[in-house]
C-alpha cells in the first residue's frame, strides 16, 4: 500500500485521471437520487432553457433535463465501453496467445487475418460493420469489439513469443504440463501487464468510437440517452443553446482523458525501472 501511495504521488496525472473517473462513476451511479427529472421526460414549455437551479445544465429542444441525460447516458456509454473491451480482450488475447505460442501455420493463419483487419482504419471499419448489422447499441458494441480485438491479438502474440522461450516455460513443457495450463499459468499470467495497459487505453478508444457511431446514428436510437447521439441531436441548436451539445461532448472528453491517463500510469507501474522509486 505504501508503494502504491508513493507511486501515485509521483504520477499525479494518473491519480487525477482515476479521481475524475471515480467521481463520474459515483455521479452516474446515484443519478436517480440526485436528479428529479427523468432523462426522457418532455416539457416543451422549458425547451432550450438556460442553466438554472432547477436544471443545472439547462434543457434541450424537447425540454428534457441535460444533466439527467448526461448522467443516464453515461451508464450506456461506459457500460458499452467496458463490455466492448472485455469482449475484445478475451477474443484477441486468446487468438494472439495461441498464435505466438504455437507458431508455424497457426501463427501465420491467425496473424494474416489480424493484419487484414488492422489495415483498415478502426473507425471506418466500425462504421461499415455497424451499417451492415443495422443501427442499435448491440451492433455498435459488436462492431467496436471487432475493431479492437486485433490490437489485443497483436500485443498478446508479442508477449507469447517473448515468454515462450523462457527457461521456466521450457521446464514446464519438459515435465508434461498441459497446453491449456501452460498458456494460462505461464504465458498469459507473466505477460498480463502490457495487456492491461492496452485494455485501459482501449477503453478510451471504445468510448470514443461508440460515441462516434451514436453521433452518426448507428448506435443508440432516440430517445435513449447516449453521449454521442445527444451531441448529434443537439448540434442544430449549438448557436442559441451551446450547453445542449457541450455537456455530453465534455463528458466524452473527460472519460477518454481519464482512461488515457490511467493507461499511462499503468504503463509506468508495470515497468520496474519506473515503478522503483527507492
Amino acid at each position: 500500500m505504501e508503494e502504491i501511495q508513493h507511486f501515485l504521488s509521483r504520477n499525479r496525472l494518473a491519480a487525477a485521471g482515476g479521481a475524475v473517473l471515480l467521481a463520474m462513476l459515483l455521479a452516474i451511479a446515484v443519478a436517480p437520487a440526485l436528479i428529479a427529472h427523468g432523462p426522457i421526460a418532455i416539457d416543451m414549455s422549458r425547451k432550450l432553457a438556460a442553466p438554472s437551479l432547477a436544471h443545472p445544465l439547462g434543457t434541450d429542444f424537447f425540454g428534457r433535463d441535460v444533466l439527467s441525460r448526461v448522467l443516464h447516458g453515461g451508464r450506456f456509454t461506459l457500460a458499452i465501453g467496458l463490455g466492448v473491451v472485455a469482449l475484445a480482450f478475451v477474443v484477441g488475447v486468446a487468438f494472439g496467445t495461441l498464435a505466438g505460442f504455437a507458431g508455424g501455420w497457426i501463427d501465420m493463419a491467425i496473424m494474416r487475418v489480424v493484419d487484414a483487419m488492422l489495415s483498415f482504419p478502426s473507425l471506418v471499419l466500425a462504421i461499415a460493420l455497424a451499417a451492415s448489422f443495422g443501427p442499435s447499441l448491440s451492433t455498435a458494441m459488436l462492431a467496436v469489439a471487432i475493431t479492437l480485438a486485433p490490437q489485443f491479438a497483436r500485443v498478446a502474440r508479442g508477449q507469447a513469443l517473448a515468454i515462450s522461450v523462457r527457461p521456466y516455460v521450457e521446464a514446464a513443457i519438459a515435465i508434461g504440463v498441459s497446453t491449456p495450463r501452460l498458456l494460462l499459468r505461464y504465458v498469459l499470467r507473466n505477460g498480463i501487464g502490457p495487456l492491461l495497459v492496452q485494455a485501459s487505453l482501449a477503453l478510451g478508444s471504445a468510448i470514443l468510437q461508440t460515441a462516434s457511431l451514436g453521433f452518426l446514428g448507428l448506435g443508440a436510437q432516440p430517445p435513449t440517452p447516449e453521449w454521442g447521439a445527444d451531441v448529434a441531436a443537439n448540434m442544430a441548436y449549438v448557436r442559441e443553446a451551446p450547453w445542449v451539445a457541450l455537456a455530453p461532448g465534455f463528458a466524452i472528453l473527460l472519460a477518454v482523458l481519464s482512461f488515457n491517463l490511467i493507461g499511462d500510469g499503468l504503463a509506468d507501474w508495470f515497468n520496474p525501472r519506473r515503478r522503483n522509486t527507492r
